[in-house]
């Protein structure tokens, strides 16, 4: 089975991959001894991932590894505020804070009329001789000002999905899998792997 490493830690999105691409064995940055924090500093959801890919696969070449690498930048853009949160979706509040995030997004959106949005995923798949590739996946809805759902990721319970007609939180892994911006973006991946 292939080797792939995800550029990530993140459990829950480590598992949504996993799950995805089953053909494939995906490594985490644990995985493979990686502890460093890698700065995502680029102006966009492809710099940032870009960068994510970029630093596992030099960190991989030093250790005379040649895997090809994944990683993902993604975020929630509403309409009505030009975007925002956009890349800095997770801490939109402050240090990551899903509750404070959701709070401080609401109330933003209370000053608009607009209240659609969409999330977003980069995924940029970086080969070990140095070139990449990107694909991207959006889902589209309304952000809502009750909860509703599980509250344990990100703005999931107040995202209502234009294709499932109840929030992400309300939604069941395999009902969220099969429309999110992830998961489309990664069946644009599945496309060339």
């Amino acid at each position: 089975m292939k080797k792939i490493v995800l550029a990530s830690n993140n459990a829950h999105k480590i598992d949504e991959f996993r799950e995805m691409l089953k053909d494939y064995e995906i490594l985490s940055l644990k995985d493979i001894g990686f502890r460093e924090d890698i700065v995502e500093d680029g102006n966009s959801f492809f710099e940032n991932a870009l960068i994510k890919a970029k630093t596992i696969s030099e960190f991989l070449q030093d250790k005379n590894l040649s895997y090809d690498v994944i990683a993902d930048d993604s975020g929630l853009c509403c309409n009505g505020l030009d975007g925002v949160p956009g890349i800095y979706s997770a801490r939109y509040a402050g240090e990551h804070n899903d509750q404070d995030n959701r709070d401080k997004l609401r109330e933003e959106l209370k000053k608009v009329d607009d209240k659609t949005a969409y999330f977003v995923c980069e995924i940029v798949l970086y080969h070990s001789d140095n070139t990449y590739q990107s694909f991207v996946g959006k889902t589209y809805g309304t952000i809502i000002q009750e909860e509703r759902g599980k509250k344990d990721f990100g703005y999931d319970c107040i995202f209502l999905s234009d294709d499932l007609g109840k929030t992400f939180g309300e939604a069941t892994a395999i009902e969220k899998n099969k429309v999110s911006h992830r998961s489309r973006a990664i069946q644009e991946l599945l496309k060339v792997l």
